[in-house]
């Protein structure tokens, strides 16, 4: 029998207690319990096919904590209960996946850089809530995943990186026997997470694969999951793994969490970049209205109270030209940090072939940047021979006449956001890096990584394929045919520009007091509201640091979870202001 054909039997309404129908007086229930909810520490779960009526489910999701995200799966009637509420329910557009165990064969494990284990509540919980807060869904209640191992229907699994111990993804599985005693005798799957910087591939899939065999183990019969419409990777993912989309239905509430799910978002703004987004989600948020003045380029315009400001990102009106215009010119800014005082690397403006080349002779390695450009075009770094230094002048010259030739500093590159002279976020960027696996050739697992990070910023960042690859590729001794060697980690590109390819690591209540004392200043000089200040420091602990530049329109939604886009409306609309001032 094909497995579509075993699902539709196990689906057949004649023998399936999930899909029956009944009203609110059913009569001859077929489970063992009934009303049956699960905590989950995000939310509760209620399997609505164990409920006596429908009115029940309603009333159960009425009782939804502030914060928590409860739903009913399951649901024979899904449209009725959304009928006994319908101003406070909504039928969720997400799909149902099953995995059937019965014939599953469990797949072969090759050896991989991370480990998958139980949750250890001792060590993991600010792991796990960091990476659903980077990928914008529920924390789980810190106390409940310190009783987890109570919970003898719900497990938490992580994967963790063999060599640095970093946790890098998260999933929760449930057991329908130990649950409710189910006699269809299944299982689900849930809240499943991979840290969107996660060097290796595959973690997802190995989550799923080790809760499928969990529950295979114990002779379930199917394990399901619940799926975003229009994720079409997990989609094909699930579908690539055996899994088959069954008709099973989800309520939820009408919450700030799940708005987006049931509120169509202002015309042309579902085009906006996540830049943007942040930002005017924010702004919805409080009451402020939003008009999307134009997509491609994402300006909006934001009014609150008789007051209106356009933007572009986290440029403002706020910000004036002249400011921008220092912003926009690295010789400019270098020479306006310079004579206030504040440490700034070496440079020059690239000149005769015998001046560049009595530069480079000064200082050994240098970085070759267009002297107006951002997203990291046409920089290369750690130019260290003639040759090489021709290379990268003609690279920056394709993006910018005027070219600089700057001192390479070593240390780590540290972002610094600074709105209305307040340090909101400080972050540390790393270059993007792959991880052997003995099997893949490094080109194969550059695609892979450019892939996960272009779906985990909504397409903003990605690895290019070009000459600065393969110098990066070259100079480490290897090929982009190679194949990396199991576990060794080789970095691929120098510049930690998160639009080619780089990681953000949050490091706010880390840095330096100093670092951001010469931040507030470098904002000071400049006179401009909002600012993202690139520093170099040998350790962020420490107060040493050269500036190397200014970008007028920081990124405000690689910060997460510090609330730069909060701060940015604040900025704009005091009046508007509802946070929580302990935050």
């Amino acid at each position: 029998m094909r497995p579509s054909d075993q699902i539709e039997a196990s689906l057949n309404p004649l023998t399936s207690p999930s899909l029956k129908s009944w009203g609110d007086t059913p009569k001859n229930r077929p489970l063992p319990q009934n009303n049956v909810i699960v905590e989950c520490g995000w939310g509760r779960l209620a399997f609505a096919h164990t409920f006596t009526s429908n009115t029940n489910i309603a009333d159960v999701l009425a009782d939804e904590k502030a914060g928590y995200r409860d739903l009913a799966i399951y649901l024979r009637d899904p449209h009725v209960v959304v009928a006994k509420a319908p101003q406070e329910l909504f039928i969720d557009p997400s799909f149902t996946y099953r995995l059937l165990l019965t014939d599953w064969d469990p797949p072969v494990h090759h050896d991989r850089p991370y480990l998958i284990r139980s949750l250890n509540p001792t060590t993991d919980i600010e792991a796990v809530n960091r990476i659903y807060r980077a990928r914008g869904m529920v924390v789980v209640d810190e106390g409940f995943l310190r009783q987890t191992n109570r919970a003898k229907a719900i497990t938490y699994y992580v994967a963790e990186d063999k060599q640095t111990g970093r946790v890098l993804g998260v999933s929760m599985g449930i057991d329908h026997g130990l649950a409710f005693a189910d006699p269809e005798n299944g299982s689900s799957l849930w809240a499943l997470a991979v840290d969107p910087q996660a060097p290796h591939p595959g973690i997802g899939v190995a989550l799923v694969n080790h809760i499928a065999e969990g529950f295979y183990a114990k002779g379930r019969s199917f394990m399901d999951v619940s799926v975003m419409h229009d994720n079409t990777e997990a989609i094909g993912l699930y579908e690539h793994m055996g899994f088959h989309q069954v008709p099973v239905f989800c309520v939820k509430n009408k919450n700030a969490i799940n708005e987006t799910l049931f509120t169509a978002s202002a015309p042309d703004e579902h085009r906006l970049n996540p830049y943007a987004t942040v930002i005017t989600d924010e702004a919805r948020r409080r009451g402020i209205r939003v008009d999307v003045l134009d997509p491609v380029d994402n300006y909006f315009r934001l009014s609150f109270g008789g007051r209106s400001v356009t933007c572009r990102e986290s440029l403002s009106d706020l910000t004036s030209a002249i400011a921008m215009s220092q912003c926009a010119d690295k010789a400019t800014c270098y020479r306006l940090f310079s004579r206030a005082g504040l440490r700034v690397p070496a440079q020059q403006v690239a000149a005769s072939p015998a001046a560049n080349h009595a530069f480079l002779e000064q200082y050994g390695a240098l970085v070759v940047k267009p002297a107006v450009g951002e997203q990291g075009a046409g920089i290369t770094m750690d130019v260290t021979t003639k040759n090489e230094l021709e290379d990268a002048l003609q690279h920056a010259a394709q993006v910018h006449h005027k070219v600089i030739l700057e001192e390479m500093v070593q240390g780590d590159d540290v972002r610094i956001v600074v709105i209305d002279d307040e340090v909101v976020a400080a972050a540390v960027r790393r270059p993007p890096e792959v991880v052997g696996t003995g099997r893949h050739s490094i080109l194969e697992l550059v695609h892979k990584q450019s892939r996960r990070r272009e779906q985990a910023t909504g397409g903003e960042s990605r690895i290019p394929l070009d000459d600065e690859l393969n110098r990066t590729v070259a100079n480490a001794g290897y090929t982009l045919d190679d194949i990396l060697p199991t576990g060794e980690s080789l970095v691929v590109r120098r510049t930690a520009n998160l639009h080619t390819g780089g990681t953000i690591h949050d490091i706010t209540p880390d840095v330096h007091p100093e670092l951001k004392a010469a931040a507030i200043e470098a904002a000071r000089v400049l006179n401009i509201p909002v600012v993202g200040l690139d520093l170099l420091v040998p350790d962020y602990h420490k107060p040493d640091y050269v500036i190397i530049e200014a970008n007028e329109r920081p990124g405000l939604a690689n910060h997460e979870p510090q609330p730069t886009a909060e701060r940015f409306v604040d900025m704009l609309f005091p009046q508007s202001k509802t946070r929580n001032p302990n935050r």
